[in-house]
């Protein structure tokens, strides 16, 4: 379990480019799975969840080859199908939770697959009803297999149907979708999930010859194909990656320009932290966070204390509430922070506020932030990252911090962002890498 050592109170100055897109990775690389012809993607982010799922397809005698930084090509002519009943297979696929948007693919293509546990972070119970209900009403048959934990899934046929989701899932729909997509007939997809990530799977599957119509909207019509063709494709910035860095030149008080922040996909990401007071300069395709000294919390018109919480696209992603609850603890003014999608995500506050910093954790999915207004500065200690986002959250805490913090278990940071460490430090952070 490696460590950053990180010393705070510096300030940042530079140029920063966000990574590929994370979830979009995910969605993409498995969609390659659909056809036997070569898939080039492009943006790829160097980080273990993506690494993991192209080591667990080339396991599938997919032929993976990098076509230079970023770039691959995948071409699923001869899968192994026999590895899919294997306990290999399903040990592997079971340490990543995007392995999960494989079942559609190969339930298509092959008739049959496996869902297993999902791994990823601990950040709340997070069912496969969605997947198994949506298969489900496409044809194919799911057991559950308690004692391995994975499902089985089989299908002679899939056939087209309307479907109305339980939730907006943003995997579940991206599974029904790729299932569907080959299935006989018409399939309908209503309360579909439609983040900028979805819209971009729907273009790639749609350039490899099939169907889909109402990409952008939460209600798809998909009329099924026989077979998709080979494509290219390239991964948006990731907007998680774009929230992070606003968040963190705020804490810092540092100048920072985020160049290619694909700010068309940004959705309301930078209104809500112009709520929070701070000032996004958007040119282009560029984002420029000035230096501030201070930056003031906004109030509702009727004078009430803000609420930023948690939506299905367009709304704010759940991804960022970390981010914005840790950029609110330097802020002037008060905000009531409501993540409402996962019970788990808020328990790291307790470590903000052995840092010091004014947090009330008023049950598992609300937190109220007193910003300090900068009047004191937050103090190192040692702590452990419990997931991807949090793990973020606390790096930006860190590095606005007095003194030296040390942050554990960051193979969760890792697992989302490429290089962290060595991109900051090249803007003026003092993070040090200590492998145990």
């Amino acid at each position: 379990m490696n460590t950053f050592e990180v010393t705070g109170g510096k300030k940042l100055k530079g140029t920063i480019v966000p990574q590929g897109a994370k979830n979009e990775a995910l969605q993409i690389i498995c969609a390659t799975l659909m056809t036997d012809e070569k898939v080039t993607v492009h943006n790829i982010p160097d980080i273990l969840d993506v690494n993991l799922l192209i080591a667990l397809l080339a396991d599938m005698k997919v032929e993976v080859v990098s076509l230079g930084k970023g770039s691959f090509s995948f071409c699923a002519k001869n899968i192994d199908t026999d590895y899919l009943q294997s306990i290999a297979f399903r040990e592997k696929s079971g340490k990543l939770r995007g392995s999960v948007m494989m079942a559609g693919p190969l339930l298509a293509r092959y008739g049959g697959t496996y869902i297993p546990k999902p791994g990823g972070d601990k950040i709340g119970r997070r069912r496969l009803d969605t997947h198994i209900l949506g298969f489900q009403q496409l044809g194919a048959t799911a057991d559950y297999e308690r004692n391995d934990s994975y499902f089985r899934l089989q299908a002679k046929t899939l056939k087209g149907t309307a479907i109305i989701l339980d939730e907006p899932s943003v995997t579940g729909t991206a599974n029904i979708v790729m299932a569907a997509v080959l299935a006989k007939g018409i399939t309908t997809v209503y309360n579909a999930a439609c983040e900028p990530y979805l819209q971009q799977l729907c273009l790639m599957l749609n350039r490899m010859g099939a169907n889909i119509k109402g990409i952008g909207s939460n209600f798809l019509t998909i009329e099924g194909v026989d077979t998709l063709g080979g494509t290219e494709h390239r991964l948006l910035p990731d907007m998680i990656e774009v929230g992070s860095f606003i968040g963190l030149a705020a804490m810092t008080q540092s100048d920072l320009l985020i160049q290619g922040a694909g700010v068309e996909q940004l959705g309301v990401i930078p209104d809500k932290f112009r709520q929070l007071g701070i000032e996004l300069n958007i040119k282009g395709d560029d984002i420029h966070i000035p230096e501030q000294d201070c930056y003031e919390i906004r109030r509702y018109t009727d004078g009430g204390v803000l609420t930023i919480y948690d939506h299905p696209w367009p709304g704010f992603t759940p991804d960022l509430i970390s981010i914005v609850l840790v950029t609110a603890i330097q802020a002037k003014g008060s905000v009531l922070i409501h993540q409402k999608m996962f019970e788990s995500r808020l328990f790291f506050v307790d470590k903000l506020i052995d840092m010091g910093a004014q947090i009330i954790l008023c049950d598992p999915h609300r937190a109220v932030v007193i910003g300090l207004e900068r009047k004191q500065a937050l103090r190192g200690i040692t702590m452990s990252s419990p997931d991807i986002r949090a793990g973020v959250a606390l790096l930006i805490a860190a590095m606005s911090a007095s003194g030296i913090s040390r942050i554990q278990n960051i193979e969760q940071i890792d697992r989302g962002y490429q290089q962290i460490d060595v991109r900051l430090n090249a803007i003026g952070a003092g993070i040090r890498r200590m492998e145990n």
